[in-house]
């Protein structure tokens, strides 16, 4: 039995618009950076809600990075070393007029590194710094060299990664990931690890394709109807 013109358009219709749906799904990218995280008093990590630069730890903090690709603070992967300021500080005796901060700098896995770079194996350390020491402090007196770009994102612990701050990975081109709390060491306020337009839903530019599609599926079944 021959189906009726308008439900031919109709199954078009649906059709096209579940493609450019798709298209833009597939086109949904992360973003390769440093993410900054805080000890939760022995119970996992926070993702930190100010940057390196503003947060200063007490004695007896343990403050993680963690290299990873991830579209936002949401799905940011955590260091993979529990923080447990004992473990990592046994080592360093306390000192008068200094405090010790533990430090996880976990550069990811291989499937996270750029291409052509290897990572190096995650570090703990313990920084022992002045009383009023930033974290941004207490990792630059245990890994450097740090690389910050123009708007202070921090781009790279003890050199890794080489080249690059924040990029966009995936195929929908070559944004970059804005300077976020858990990163740049200026920031006040938390904001996401992926950069504008990263969130999962569609694009505008996904959602003017669906609108165009809608249009001319409209008019289509439309003309189907007026021949009949």
């Amino acid at each position: 039995m021959r189906r009726p013109l308008g439900t031919a358009a109709l199954l078009l219709l649906v059709g096209a618009v579940l493609a450019v749906l798709g298209a833009g799904s597939a086109q949904a990218a992360g973003y390769r950076y440093w993410s900054f995280w805080e000890g939760d008093g022995g119970k996992g990590w926070t993702y930190a809600t100010q940057g390196p630069s503003v947060v200063r730890p007490d004695d007896g903090a343990v403050q993680g990075f963690r290299f990873s690709v991830s579209e936002d603070s949401q799905d940011s992967a955590q260091p993979r070393r529990a923080p447990d300021f004992g473990a990592v500080c046994a080592g360093t005796p306390a000192k008068d007029g200094r405090k010790r901060v533990a430090l996880v700098v976990d550069p990811g896995t291989a499937a996270d590194a750029p291409a052509g770079e290897k990572p190096p194996a995650l570090r703990t350390a313990c920084a022992q710094v002045a009383p009023d020491a930033s974290t941004a402090e207490a990792l630059a007196s245990v890994a450097k060299p740090l690389r910050y770009d123009g708007s202070a994102m921090l781009c790279a612990i003890s050199g890794y990664p080489r080249s690059g701050c924040g990029e966009q990975t995936g195929d929908s081109g070559s944004g970059k990931a804005t300077a976020t709390a858990g990163t740049s060491p200026s920031d006040d306020d938390a904001t996401t690890g992926g950069g504008e337009g990263s969130g999962g839903g569609p694009s505008a530019g996904v959602l003017t394709g669906v609108g165009a599609v809608l249009v001319l599926g409209a008019a289509a079944v439309f003309q189907a109807r007026r021949r009949r």
